[in-house]
């Protein structure tokens, strides 16, 4: 596992539970916004082994309530379910993943073996700008699929949600994204934020106003369960 982060402490990332958040090296995308772009390197060097990450754990596995494994693209990491099957042998947590879907085959084994409790996937963009929004000349939808499926037919808890971004996203996504996931549980809408460390700064990358995510959010609500809008008082 190349481990290149450790948030000791977050109310934010895994909803309703205490956690930590585990960082690992590598993505297969280049999404402009990307606010870990430090992350995106698969020859990075790891910050921490996995041995650093259980000794952390082992003191503070009573006081958290949950592992969030996010990046980076998890799924590409080689090791990811020898990892997770361990903290799950090790500790009493609830284990999330973030993934961005392109591994459906690894995040069926996760589900399968019990080794995952949540799952967060991003949905980029409706699927004919996915290539755009991923800052990617080809991305193969059908995995995008193929995981999207897993997810709304599995019994493991999920979500779906898209980071907006003015520059990126237009109305009409969000009605391409509303048919792509029509039926799906909850689906959240996060407003893009400048962390200082986007990949694509050039760009001059704008938020939507509060009008125009309740818009979006208004364009989905009639094809799935649940929408919100995530990390805003709107």
């Amino acid at each position: 596992m190349k481990i290149c982060g450790l948030m000791k402490t977050t109310l934010l990332d895994y909803p309703g539970h205490l956690a930590c958040t585990i960082f690992t090296g590598g993505c297969n995308y280049r999404c402009p916004f990307c606010h870990n772009s430090e992350l995106l390197d698969i020859n990075m060097d790891s910050e921490y082994s996995e041995e650093e990450i259980f000794e952390f754990l082992n003191k503070r596995c009573h006081t958290l309530e949950g592992v969030v494994i996010s990046g980076g693209e998890p799924t590409i990491q080689r090791d990811l379910k020898q990892f997770m099957g361990e903290l799950k042998s090790r500790y009493s947590l609830k284990l999330k993943l973030d993934t961005n879907g392109c591994n459906p085959s690894l995040v069926r084994e996760l589900m399968e073996e019990g080794l995952v409790d949540y799952i967060a996937m991003d949905i980029k963009a409706s699927p004919e700008n996915y290539p755009k929004v991923c800052g990617v000349p080809y991305v193969d939808m059908k995995s995008i699929e193929e995981t999207r499926d897993l997810l709304m037919r599995g019994s493991t808890a999920y979500e779906f949600r898209t980071t907006a971004v003015k520059g990126l996203h237009k109305k009409e996504d969000f009605y391409g994204i509303a048919e792509f996931i029509r039926g799906a549980g909850d689906y959240y809408i996060q407003n893009f934020r400048d962390s200082g460390n986007v990949l694509d700064r050039e760009r001059g990358f704008k938020e939507f106003s509060a009008e125009e995510l309740l818009n979006f959010a208004d364009i989905v609500r009639g094809s799935v369960e649940r929408v919100s809008i995530r990390g805003t008082a709107y």
